[in-house]
């Protein structure tokens, strides 16, 4: 049998041959049988969907983003969540760079090249003495609770950051560039924020004006986002009942789908590029979503507002370094941030060789700690307060009086008379090794260069053999192991 007879009657599969019924298309013919014109039809019918087919898969694209709980209205809650809560963290944040002083001396200012942005300063009062506990206290609780309320607010913003044009007017460039401040802003505060409060210094710098410069640049965005916003959020807010608006899991905002559109996304929502015009299925509901906010927020305020508190609160504070029980046992046994050892501080230079070196107009002393002890001692119940956020409640102290040491000086006026004081430690390393104290801090009756806490002798974790402690000072300033104070202008 001849090989043509062989193959007669089965197709043959090859160039120029019958094409295999598997690589057929779907009208039963592959684009090779077709004749050119329908070839060439066919393809540019592919180039011109391969840009829309690719347009749907990128961010930019208004069907990209598929959540149906994104919307004008679950924007606007968090947002105004935001808005209260990020004035207070701003208001708070101000107040504890006051408390620093850095316009006394350069040893306190951190942000030398702050200018205009310093005008606020003023002088740190001394009453209450609570008071930095609690300016400091607020800001780092606030801010750890507000957490989630962020991170749900970028959520549902996120295809704003993707829209494309960039711009499509002056209050739109205005509104994007604010956005993208805002954001990083954000990020960049609480990001610092967090690690400074968990002792984690990684950041390039100090994080004093890291955080300081950081906090300007992030609050002026929020004042000029919020200032384009807040009409519409106001709008957004008086529509509608709030029953109806958090029983909705739909991608449609209620009233305004009945008499403007219908359709969710071509309604005036889907030009605020937040609605999504071909939403997923419903998973739960605005009620929910904004339940698992306030259940992170609650989690993260009670497993961090302990800090500032003694006994069982402090217990509670899991995720804060200051935390759990308190160090040791006895009248020593309360929250610290530097060790002795950790600052290079050991027992050869706090020993009997140890000379606390006062200097004033024209007279320079040298006292041992006996003659310390020598002079009147005075008491006072004050509290230990940190930029981390945590404190102690209030501890009894006894020492000297800043005031009298500044009259053995030679300041022989009356207390009203004592100038301000430079304050140096016998610390080796590390923040605030000098710092200075304005005058109505040595004037107050309760700023003790004490000796004691709690009825015993200092300890070497906090500050023996003599330490400062001023009201409503960070405890930063709160000078420990103190070996020198000049007295005068600073």
């Amino acid at each position: 049998m001849s090989r043509t007879r062989r193959t007669a009657g089965r197709p043959a599969y090859g160039r120029g041959k019958a094409t295999d019924p598997r690589r057929a298309d779907r009208r039963g013919r592959s684009m090779r049988d077709a004749p050119p014109p329908a070839r060439r039809t066919a393809l540019r019918t592919l180039l011109r969907a391969a840009p829309r087919k690719i347009e749907e898969h990128s961010p930019s694209a208004p069907g990209f983003w598929r959540s149906p709980l994104r919307g004008p209205w679950f924007t606007a809650v968090l947002g105004t969540v935001l808005l209260f809560g990020t004035t207070l963290l701003f208001v708070t944040g101000l107040l504890s760079y006051a408390a620093y002083n850095p316009d006394l001396a350069a040893v306190n200012d951190k942000t030398p090249d702050k200018g205009l942005l310093g005008f606020y300063l003023f002088a740190w009062p001394t009453d209450p003495h609570w008071l930095y506990r609690l300016t400091q206290g607020l800001h780092v609780t606030v801010g750890i609770t507000l957490i989630p309320v962020l991170l749900a607010k970028l959520w549902s913003v996120l295809p704003k950051l993707f829209a494309l044009p960039p711009a499509r007017s002056l209050g739109h460039a205005l509104e994007r560039l604010s956005l993208l401040l805002l954001v990083g802003g954000a990020l960049f505060v609480f990001v610092t924020g967090v690690l400074n409060v968990q002792l984690e210094y990684v950041f390039p710098g100090s994080f004093y004006p890291l955080h300081f410069y950081g906090a300007w640049v992030f609050f002026g965005a929020f004042v000029a986002h919020a200032a384009l916003k807040l009409p519409q959020t106001v709008r957004v807010l008086r529509a509608g009942g709030l029953r109806e608006r958090l029983g909705t899991h739909e991608g449609r905002e209620p009233e305004e789908d009945s008499g403007r559109g219908g359709d969710s996304g071509r309604g005036p929502d889907a030009a605020d590029g937040l609605v999504a015009p071909r939403p997923a299925g419903p998973t739960v509901s605005r009620r929910g979503a904004l339940g698992l906010v306030g259940g992170g927020s609650l989690l993260l305020f009670a497993t961090t507002a302990g800090q500032s508190f003694d006994g069982w609160p402090r217990a509670t504070a899991l995720f804060a370094p200051h935390g759990g029980d308190e160090p040791g046992r006895g009248p020593g046994a309360f929250q610290i941030n530097k060790t002795a050892r950790s600052v290079g501080v050991g027992a050869d230079r706090t020993g009997e060789s140890w000379r606390l070196v006062v200097v004033g107009p024209g007279r320079t002393l040298r006292l041992t700690r006996a003659d310390l002890l020598d002079l009147a001692q005075h008491s006072a119940d004050l509290p230990i307060a940190c930029v981390e956020g945590w404190s102690t409640s209030d501890q009894a102290w006894s020492g000297v009086r800043l005031r009298d040491l500044a009259a053995l000086a030679g300041y022989d006026g009356n207390a009203a008379d004592a100038p301000g004081v430079l304050v140096e430690s016998l610390q080796l390393r590390g923040s605030f090794r000098r710092a200075a104290l304005r005058d109505n801090q040595v004037r107050d009756a309760r700023s003790l260069l004490a000796l004691r806490v709690n009825g015993a002798d200092l300890t070497p974790d906090h500050g023996y053999p003599a330490r400062v402690i001023v009201p409503a000072a960070p405890g930063v300033l709160n000078t420990k192991w103190v070996s020198r104070l000049t007295f005068g202008e600073l």
